[in-house]
């Protein structure tokens, strides 16, 4: 773990190394030479080298900017699994206390929670965003409908996945973390999520809309912004 200290001395010498207007980061608004890699087989140019933001997360911050209008008319009530901390900080500023965060291992959220069994009452969030988190459950579909028994009848869910295979493939017997590697990509993956995973949605119950970044960013933008297809695709989700 990095202390504070060092922290700073990195943030200063990215400043100084990396910037630039190659690239722009629209989360943190800063220009650099170019992003970092990044992934367990490093993708080139996928890294804010201020922030931290992946290509995901930059997608995801146009989408709500652009899209949804989430900054200027944020959501009466926000949940908000497994925080990026890059999103974090800058979703809480702008929500304050009707903003939660929650993970069943990481220390630093306001709950504690497995989203197999969540511990709030039918309809408490009008604002739900979970990203690349479902792979890892092994009852993805449980998860997906306390998502949707949470959400208020007029919310919106953002559930994002790894599209990474033509169909999604798992098999809950798989425990040995190499195998997981060779079949899920990860060692701590229990599938593969294919764009059936669109159809798994709508199965438990939400009417899904699937975002592309051609349908709101021009193709300068994609480029300069790094919006590469690693920043996949996004699932928007409401109660049918």
């Amino acid at each position: 773990m990095l202390t504070a200290g060092l922290k700073k001395l990195r943030s200063i010498y990215y400043r100084i190394a990396y910037i630039g207007d190659s690239r722009k980061c629209p989360v943190c608004d800063f220009g650099s030479k170019r992003f970092l890699p990044y992934g367990v087989n490093p993708r080139p140019d996928a890294m804010c080298p201020f922030c931290g933001a992946l290509e995901r997360h930059r997608l995801i911050w146009l989408f709500l900017e652009r899209k949804c209008d989430f900054f200027k008319n944020p959501p009466q009530s926000a949940l908000h699994v497994a925080p990026e901390a890059t999103l974090e900080s800058r979703f809480r500023r702008v929500l304050g206390d009707r903003y939660r965060t929650a993970d069943l291992f990481a220390p630093h959220v306001d709950v504690k929670m497995d989203i197999t069994n969540i511990q709030f009452g039918e309809g408490s969030f009008d604002f739900i965003y979970c990203s690349h988190v479902l792979e890892h459950v092994p009852d993805d579909r449980k998860a997906m409908r306390e998502f949707r028994r949470v959400l208020t009848d007029d919310g919106m869910a953002i559930l994002l996945v790894p599209i990474t295979a033509q169909k999604t493939i798992e098999d809950p017997t798989i425990e040995d973390p190499k195998e997981r590697l060779r079949l899920f990509g990860q060692k701590d993956h229990v599938r593969r999520y294919g764009p059936d995973y669109f159809d798994r949605l709508q199965e438990e119950g939400f009417k899904v809309e699937k975002v592309c970044r051609e349908d709101f960013l021009s193709s300068e933008e994609i480029e300069r912004m790094g919006i590469t297809r690693a920043s996949g695709e996004i699932f928007v989700c409401r109660k049918q």
